[in-house]
């Protein structure tokens, strides 16, 4: 069995965490479970904040805000959000709709008229991920031009200059050019900056002390990305260049403050009647179908509990946030290491001991696609691999330290007794795959993006824990 580092250790819980109570706030039983799946995961930390009633009644963070030099993470440890920062995006263009600065029916036209179908696609589509334009960022890894300075509009005029990937509104696709779009057409309404609206509008009015756009406004006491190439060991990695997620990703905040967002949600604070509807109803496509998404909102439910929610990640983060509004309840969870899925495993459970649902998605995959997930990872195994199954941004990931850290922590697993497929769906023009691939000592978790032209843009392996 491969050996599993235990990262970190559980922190003292800051004095945010309401101790008088019935029930909600985790005990030891569950405090211990959390510390072992962060021990078995090999994250670096998670942090975690609870809101029952309305309240926030826990924060806690397991673990190193960073490992060399050691460092402790605690509830007062800033996590980049990733794509939840799109619910702020989406809260400040209801906002400038309310003062009358710009309508969610507004056509792009209205502010980009040179690009693609502009005049065929409204402000509504963009944050309901319906507009049709392709998204920059479909990887779930670091790619060499993400490195790279941009701006905003650069990515815009890149991007939102393709041919669309469907007729407008007629289909759901994520997209994070949606979101760098509707972030520069709120300035552009406006004339004011998003994140200093955000900090005018909402955080400030929130106690939000600690939110802010993370990349170009980096501090000491951040939690540090870490990477990892399958079941290797956590590897320091650099975040994006600025502007690359402008409006799409590019938050950091406590979990304790996103909680705060939360329960300005349960509570209707912030925005009025009508935009909250708008926020959090589900977007249909135009022959009716759902989406299960609203603006910069999943939708849906767990074990027949209403859920609205979404997650995120940037490169060396992952992040839970789910807001059950019947049971005026919210479930964050923030880790600082990316492809470890453990985030979702401990969102689910603190979410089951708080509403105790019990939910399950499974999906058979057909045959054909099983054998060559199977002959990778076997290549893999014995630190090979063909690289003419892959594109140039994957070739770049199979580094000479990452077929290395892949080979040394997958050989000892054994061989590869079964694949099954889990999860299909498409984004940034490409299927998107995800498989279970059980050894005979372990089971992995593999995502894989496959382009038009059959390549492999991505075939990341992480435990499946």
């Amino acid at each position: 069995m491969l050996p599993l580092r235990f990262l970190g250790a559980c922190l003292m819980v800051l004095p945010c965490v309401v101790a008088a109570r019935a029930q909600g706030a985790l005990g030891a039983d569950e405090e211990a479970k959390i510390a072992e799946l962060v021990k078995a995961s090999g994250i670096p930390s998670a942090s975690i904040a609870v809101v029952e009633h309305g309240e926030l009644v826990y924060a806690r963070a397991f673990g190193k805000a960073a490992l060399a030099p050691d460092r402790a993470a605690d509830a007062s440890t800033r996590y980049f959000v990733g794509s939840i920062s799109k619910q702020f995006t989406a809260a400040a263009v209801l906002l400038a709709a309310e003062d009358g600065k710009l309508s969610l029916d507004d056509r792009v036209s209205r502010f980009y008229p040179e690009l693609t179908r502009a005049g065929d696609i409204t402000l509504r589509e963009l944050l309901g991920h319906t507009s049709g334009y392709e998204d920059f960022a479909p990887q779930d890894y670091l790619i060499p031009e993400w490195t790279r300075p941009t701006t905003p509009d650069a990515v815009i005029s890149a991007w939102a200059g393709k041919p669309l990937d469907f007729e407008p509104g007629t289909r759901w696709e994520y997209s994070n050019t949606n979101y760098v779009l509707a972030a520069r057409i709120f300035e552009k309404a406006t004339g004011e900056g998003l994140f200093a609206f955000l900090k005018r509008r909402i955080f400030g009015p929130l106690g939000m002390t600690s939110a802010t756009d993370g990349y170009l406004e980096r501090r000491p006491e951040d939690a540090a990305p870490y990477t990892r190439f399958a079941l290797g060991p956590p590897r320091p990695t650099a975040p994006e260049a600025p502007n690359w997620y402008y409006g799409a990703a590019q938050l950091a905040m406590t979990p304790s403050d996103l909680a705060r967002w939360d329960i300005a949600m349960l509570h209707h604070k912030i925005l009025s009647e009508k935009s909250y509807r708008d926020f959090t109803e589900e977007v249909r496509l135009k022959n009716g179908d759902l989406t299960h998404y609203a603006l910069g909102l999943g939708v849906g439910d767990m074990d027949g509990i209403p859920r609205v929610s979404h997650t995120g990640e940037v490169t060396g983060f992952l992040t839970s946030n789910a807001i059950y509004p019947t049971r005026n309840a919210a479930v964050v969870v923030c880790t600082n290491q990316d492809s470890v899925f453990v985030f979702e495993t401990i969102a689910h459970q603190v979410a089951k001991w708080l509403l105790e649902p019990e939910s399950r998605v499974a999906d058979k995959p057909p045959p054909a696609e099983l054998s060559q997930v199977e002959s990778i990872v076997e290549g893999l195994q014995r630190g090979r691999i063909d690289r003419s199954l892959f594109t140039p941004n994957a070739n770049a990931y199979f580094s000479a330290t990452a077929i290395e850290d892949i080979r040394a922590s997958l050989k000892p697993m054994g061989a590869v007794k079964q694949v099954e497929r889990t999860r299909t769906s498409e984004r940034g023009g490409m299927k998107f795959r995800e498989y279970s691939v059980q050894l005979k000592k372990g089971t992995l978790k593999v995502t894989v993006y496959v382009t038009p032209q059959g390549l492999l843009e991505q075939f990341l392996i992480a435990q499946d824990i």
